[in-house]
């Protein structure tokens, strides 16, 4: 990813407070640092499992530090700041990566729509006008379930039930509405939807698809240089109208 921190090898120990992590770096010193995750990091959080993370030359910043990469339970590297995801995607975006997209030529980000006050994370268009203006809200998946699968969300979600309302408006008014998950797991093959976590959030995506709302996904390369989307991966296969 253009722009990538340096990363420090460490070894996690907790995550508290939500937004504070423990780790221990490689000279022994027990270092708090920032985690940029909101969700409830199933699976990702491992004691004693290796971890790496950014420092910051901000003297602002409380923490210096910012937790980037965690070991799952299932041995395999999770890109946990979620932030990255929308990097992620922009940098696609802008170099054609996603087929679906690449005939786009103006991205606009954080543009507020729907009656719902949202904003969305890409608008595209066709600055030729030849094809349907297109909404794109990004998902960023860590909960990692083994044997290549990982799963969204990892913890229960208004915002994101939220998001799916819009972008069925969306599809239903004849725009393109598309939902990506960007899978922050190095070695994932197909994400499908929690719906023992949330309920809610699969039936109404469910309705998205039925809408017309489009679902892919892409999983990202990770090692301790850093996170590049990486390639196209299989999805939403235990939605009930899609099994």
């Amino acid at each position: 990813m253009q722009g990538s921190p340096t990363l420090f090898l460490g070894s996690f120990v907790r995550r508290y407070k939500r937004f504070f992590t423990d780790i221990i770096d490689e000279k022994g010193n027990l270092l708090t640092v920032h985690c940029p995750n909101t969700g409830s990091m199933k699976n990702c959080q491992v004691e004693g499992s290796e971890c790496w993370y950014s420092l910051s030359d901000n003297p602002k910043r409380k923490l210096q530090g910012t937790l980037e990469i965690v070991t799952t339970s299932h041995g395999q590297l999770a890109g946990i700041n979620t932030l990255n995801a929308n990097r992620l995607v922009a940098n696609a975006l802008e170099c054609k990566i996603i087929p679906e997209l690449a005939s786009y030529d103006t991205v606009s980000k954080e543009v507020r729509y729907g009656s719902e006050k949202s904003r969305i994370d890409f608008f595209l268009q066709d600055s030729a006008n030849h094809l349907p203006d297109c909404y794109v809200e990004v998902k960023s998946v860590t909960l990692d379930m083994g044997n290549g699968l990982a799963m969204f969300p990892d913890s229960v979600t208004a915002r994101g039930t939220k998001h799916l309302r819009e972008l069925i408006a969306v599809a239903e008014s004849g725009r393109r509405a598309v939902l990506l998950f960007c899978v922050q797991l190095n070695r994932a093959t197909e994400v499908e939807v929690a719906a023992d976590i949330d309920p809610v959030y699969a039936e109404t995506l469910t309705k998205a698809v039925s809408s017309g709302v489009e679902v892919i996904a892409w999983k990202i390369k990770i090692d301790h240089e850093g996170i590049v989307l990486d390639q196209q991966i299989d999805c939403l296969s235990n939605l009930p109208l899609m099994g």
